[in-house]
């Protein structure tokens, strides 16, 4: 098992997909660091050579901001926005969707498991029945 810039990236799997492993690089970026390297993108993790591995990391430190610091980067953006107000930071700190989606029938994964309001009981229909 290779690591780059903090990820694993296990030795079975293609480069191309191991490089989206690490946070910050999707599939784009993937086949153009590969492009700027001259590594085949079908080449397996384990047959990577040393001196490869050394270009890929030089070519993501020097033109891509990945893992840590892009973590570190979006927390203080949201951080920023809920400290001037802004309806977007609102929206972050109230786990609600800030991008203008519709919350009146989605959003569950936002809003959690579903609070029945105005339901009753069998017990509480029954004491409501008894006064």
């Amino acid at each position: 098992m290779q690591r780059l810039k903090g990820a694993v990236l296990p030795d079975n799997k293609r480069i191309d997909y191991a490089l989206t492993l690490v946070y910050g690089i999707g599939w784009t970026r993937s086949e153009n660091i590969l492009k700027l390297t001259k590594i085949d993108a079908s080449t397996r993790v384990k047959d990577i050579t040393e001196d490869q591995l050394k270009k890929l990391i030089t070519i993501i430190d020097d033109k891509y901001k990945v893992e840590g610091p892009l973590r570190e980067e979006r927390s203080e953006n949201i951080k920023r926005l809920r400290e001037i107000g802004s309806y977007r930071g609102m929206r972050h700190a109230l786990g609600l969707p800030s991008r203008g989606q519709r919350t009146r029938s989605n959003a569950r994964t936002k809003r959690g498991k579903r609070r029945t309001v105005g339901a009753l009981s069998k017990e509480a229909w029954a004491k409501t029945e008894q006064n």
